[in-house]
Order: C-alpha cells, then structure tokens, then sequence
C-alpha cells in the first residue's frame, strides 16, 4: 500500500508518529474517447478562447475570479509561500465527540492511518483509549495545501481518518426545490410501509452489494477480447510505414503509366526503388519477350 502522507497525530501533550494510506479507491469504468477512423485516442489541448490558438504549459498562470469575468492573478511564488506558512505535518486533535453526532452528509473522504517510526506503543494508547471512551476525535489537517476538519475513529483494529466538510460547504437543504411539508400520513399507509421496513431490516453486510453495470461492462469487454475484438492504436511507426508504403506504390504507378507509348521515369528515387535495385544485383536478370499482338 502506497504512503501518501507522513506526519503525526497529537492530543495534548501526546504525538504520535504516522503513515497515511488511501482507505478507498474509484473502481468506476473508464472508457477512452477514440477516433472512428483509426481508433486513436482523441486529445484535449489547451486552447485560449479569446486569442483563438493553443498555449502552452509555461504560458498559463493561476487566477481567482471574485466577480464574473474579473480574476485576481497569484503567482506561483506566492501561492508556495502560503504552502509553506501553513503546511503542518500533523493531525492535531482538538475535541472528542460521540460519533452519532456527526451526520453523514458531513464525510468526505477516508484514510488508514498506520504507525510510524517508534509509534506503535502510543498508536495502541490511542486506539484503546478511543474505543473504550466510545469516542472519536475532532482535527484538523492540511493536505495538499487545503486546511480540512476531519476525525479520527478505530476500524478493525486501525485508526482511520475522514475528512470532514466544513459547515459552509455543505448546501443549504432548504434550497431544494418542491421538498413536500410535514404532515400527517394515513395510519394504516404509515403501519403498513414500517412493517415492510421491520421485513426488510438486516446487519449491514457490505460484501453482499456489488457494481452490477461495472460487471457487467467488464463481462463484456472480456467477452469482446475472447473473441479478438480488440484494436491496436496505430503508433507514430507505424503511420510512417504506411506513408512510405504509399510512396512508393505511387512512384511506381507513375513509372509504369504509359503515355503516348512511353514509359515516364521520375528522378525520385524510392525507398522501393532501392529495395529493387539491391535485389536486381544479386539475382541475375531474366529477359523476357513480349509478343505482338496480330492487328486484326
């Protein structure tokens, strides 16, 4: 499993040495856009909308827009200095909350977090401590230059941390268009749907749910390679084969075109032509006699 991240967590006067990994991964399919044609990957280049040509890496700055159309330039000298100021390599823990109080909607994303060097004895400390409490803890972190609220909880015997939005970034619900008002439903309607939910409850089993459009698409990519379907896209080597091939079908079209009786020769040699003449060299050279046909 890949570090991404090294630092520690600290409570009090307590640091603890740690390694972060990524708790979940995008599984989702990813299908490339290609050319019809010849099967070719498309690209997407980078184009100025306003000056109408393609920029490149070294031409582009970042920018904030504060109204519509109007940007605050920051350098990059700047924005590595903010990097630098507030760059903490720690996940400091600043209170202790019941899980249960925090909903969902708040979760973001979620990471191992394993011990350090010489962190083992305080990363156990931690983990019985939290689990005895039936506690999880409140902190904040930075990660690739965003300062983000998280928590930190026991799953399976390892500390875990998630990421946490922040209460401005989660919409506001009321904002939702056409939310019906409470009010009060049909008894028997309401008995009937929360005995359907009493039949339908079970312990949460997560390896019974699976991606059945992902299988599926991956049960058909499979089933198009078994029957030698796949494409090639044609490399850069390939496409000079093909225009020299051309070439030379060419010349040679126009060497043996007979115009008023008379073959026409280019001064262009092939690739072709060479290949003829080497193997001209070698073989000795069978004169044949073509017959004229009888005028009639």
């Amino acid at each position: 499993m890949h570090t991404m991240w090294k630092g520690s967590i600290s409570f009090g006067l307590v640091n603890i040495p740690i390694k972060m990994y990524s708790a979940t991964e995008d599984k989702d399919i990813k299908l490339r856009t290609l050319h019809k044609e010849c099967h070719s990957p498309i690209k997407y280049e980078k184009v100025c909308p306003n000056c109408e040509k393609e920029v490149e890496q070294e031409d582009l700055v970042k920018g904030y827009e504060y109204v519509k159309g109007k940007y605050v330039i920051l350098s990059d000298e700047e924005l590595k200095q903010l990097k630098e100021e507030h760059e903490d390599k720690s996940v400091k823990i600043i209170d202790f909350v019941k899980l249960e109080d925090i909903d969902p909607i708040y979760f973001n994303r979620s990471y191992f977090l394993g011990p350090g060097e010489n962190g083992s004895k305080a990363y156990s400390l931690l983990r019985e401590a939290l689990e005895d409490s039936k506690k999880i803890g409140v902190a904040e972190i930075t990660i690739r230059s965003k300062q983000q609220l998280a928590i930190v909880r026991v799953y399976k015997d390892c500390l875990v941390m998630e990421t946490v939005h922040y209460p401005d970034e989660v919409r506001n619900v009321g904002d939702v268009p056409s939310v019906p008002e409470r009010k009060k439903v049909d008894k028997k309607e309401l008995d009937t749907a929360i005995t359907l939910i009493d039949q339908l409850t079970t312990e949460f089993d997560p390896e019974k749910y699976h991606d059945d459009y992902r299988e599926a698409v991956l049960r058909l990519v499979q089933e198009k390679i078994n029957k030698e379907e796949g494409t090639t896209t044609p490399t850069d080597s390939d496409k000079s084969n093909v225009v020299d091939l051309m070439s030379a079908l060419q010349a040679s079209i126009e060497r043996t075109k007979d115009q008023g009786g008379k073959t026409v020769k280019k001064n262009t040699e092939t690739k072709a032509d060479a290949t003829e003449k080497n193997t001209s060299s070698t073989k000795p050279k069978k004169r044949t006699t073509r017959k004229k046909k009888a005028s009639s």
